[in-house]
């Protein structure tokens, strides 16, 4: 009896101290504390206030860029563009869901929805071990025999779970079975489309498909919007760009030979770029599911022209270019940056096309190829009075329906003008060009500005 009692009294106090808030309103209790983490391969990007806009002269005279004090919040940047090698994970990531859903729909169909024999167990082997990893309602949780219930019916296939345990095979020598073998064929191009009969796979079939929220559009109609978008850059930007020129080594190895590894990638037009974005945020928090911080990654996205320009001008608030200026070389004559300088002697800075990612210095926020090599998407829509009517804090002028997005920083073909922080330039977002690429940033949640 005694022992009852003081292992009631034990329990009582133990539950005391637990919920010791007394009544009074102390706030929810949180399993972890939240501590922002940098990314990798990106930069902090302290928040704070700066003057936005041409400080000097405008050679053009557009009157679009008016000086005018802008604040931004902190915020992490990639302190490279997105690099050939970085793209190239996407699109094969793509490429394995694609092969996948193709397999796993083959399985369906030859089993007719039926994986099991006559004695209960389970087939395996060939196709059978690329089909979903649900496919009964007799299998899997009670929240997996749910969704297949009322989902997997109704033709939501982003939602049927892939086996991506059983690696792929790639060597044709190697293929299980027929009916592995026919969607492999179906992926690829035919023989009589192939050089010198090498086969490639079609790059029609890398869509990705992705949600984003449009509560910060004018159309309040339907918050979430569906997208589906082919990935593959357009690697023919180096010959359309550029009539009568022999550019077709680039056109045959810049994607796809290791040595470009490191090289910005280009051929990717505004909504590709964004895709991308998007599977980066999927990938990071897909990765980081279960461990023990149980907060998602912030989405990576395009930054914004007033945050491309802040991080440019690296704390150099009346600065021309991101070293500073107001040259474009050092005290040693070497050029600061891969453009088109000297009338035209495109190889005088060390280059005649792109360079790698991490070429020449970077800026004080530890940023390369700011100014130069290719120019990059931001996030926002171009209009001649944005700077007018855009927010003095954390502008943002985003406008799906205005086709004509801001790109910034210059490229290897172009003169200084378009190379300092402040001018202004854009393309159509369902354009590819070969001096276009881009990178990401990822706000920094919960913090101050610095200054």
């Amino acid at each position: 009896m005694k022992k009852s009692i003081l292992l009631a009294l034990l329990i009582a106090i133990i539950y005391g101290c637990a919920s010791n808030d007394r009544g009074e309103l102390v706030g929810l209790s949180s399993k972890a504390e939240w501590f922002p983490q940098k990314p990798f391969g990106m930069v902090s990007i302290p928040g704070g206030s700066f003057t936005m806009g041409k400080q000097d002269e405008d050679l053009i005279g557009t009157l679009t860029t008016p000086a005018r004090t802008i604040t931004v919040s902190p915020f992490y940047m990639d302190e490279t563009e997105i690099t050939n090698s970085e793209y190239r994970k996407f699109t094969n990531w793509v490429k394995d869901s694609v092969v996948r859903v193709k397999l796993a729909e083959m399985a369906d169909f030859v089993s007719a929805g039926s994986y099991f024999d006559e004695k209960g167990k389970r087939i395996k082997g060939g196709i059978y071990d690329y089909a979903y990893t649900v496919l009964d309602t007799t299998a899997g949780t009670s929240y997996q025999k749910y969704m297949f219930e009322n989902y997997y019916e109704l033709g939501f296939d982003s939602i049927k779970p892939l086996n991506r345990e059983k690696p792929i095979i790639w060597d044709t020598e190697d293929y299980p079975d027929v009916y592995y073998t026919e969607v492999m064929d179906s992926l690829y191009f035919k023989k009589e489309e192939s050089l010198d009969g090498n086969r490639k796979f079609n790059p029609k079939y890398l869509n990705y498909t992705y949600f984003w929220d449009n509560t910060s559009q004018l159309d309040k109609s339907n918050s979430l919007k569906r997208e589906t978008v082919n990935i593959y850059p357009d690697t023919t930007v180096w010959v359309k760009d550029f009539n009568y020129s022999y550019n077709d080594p680039m056109l045959q190895d810049y994607f796809y030979h290791p040595a470009y590894y490191d090289y910005p990638v280009v051929g990717v037009n505004w909504y590709q770029a964004n895709a991308f974005c998007y599977w980066r945020t999927k990938y990071k928090n897909d990765k980081t599911k279960g461990k023990k911080n149980p907060y998602r990654a912030p989405v990576f996205r395009l930054p914004s022209e007033a945050e491309w320009e802040y991080a440019a001008r690296g704390g150099l608030d009346f600065a021309k270019y991101p070293w500073g200026g107001p040259s474009t070389i050092n005290d040693r004559g070497c050029f600061l940056a891969n453009f088109k300088p000297l009338r035209g002697n495109y190889s005088a800075d060390g280059a005649l096309y792109t360079m790698e990612a991490m070429s020449y210095n970077s800026n004080d926020y530890g940023l390369y190829n700011m100014a130069g090599n290719v120019s990059e998407w931001t996030d926002t829509a171009y209009n001649e009075d944005s700077f007018y009517m855009g927010s003095t804090i954390n502008p943002s002028v985003v406008d799906r329906e205005n086709k004509r997005k801001i790109i910034r920083g210059g490229s290897w073909k172009d003169v200084a003008y378009f190379l300092e922080v402040s001018t202004r330039d854009f393309e159509y977002a369902d354009t590819a060009r070969s001096y276009i690429g881009f990178r990401t940033v990822q706000s920094n949640l919960g913090t101050s500005n610095s200054k």
